[in-house]
């Protein structure tokens, strides 16, 4: 399953992110897009789970929740 998080902080990094979602079972993924110009953080990333059970119990958890400041946003990418 393909997750879009969104809201994300600046600073957060691929790993906290994987972090985060591997509470809720096996993270095959975690990216974070970035600026191609700056390097730096565009406030959204991806976090691919290949359990879709695990995936949709990790963006009914989180979904609305704070990560490292800020309140996120998280649902099945399209």
């Amino acid at each position: 399953m393909n997750i879009y998080v969104s809201n994300l902080n600046w600073n957060t990094v691929d790993d906290s992110l994987q972090n985060l979602f591997a509470e809720y079972g096996e993270v095959s993924s975690a990216k974070i897009i970035t600026d191609r110009e700056t390097g730096r953080s565009r406030g959204f990333g991806f976090v691919e789970m290949p359990n879709d059970e695990e995936g949709q119990k990790a963006i009914d958890t989180l979904n609305e929740t704070e990560f490292e400041g800020k309140t996120i946003n998280v649902a099945v990418a399209r």
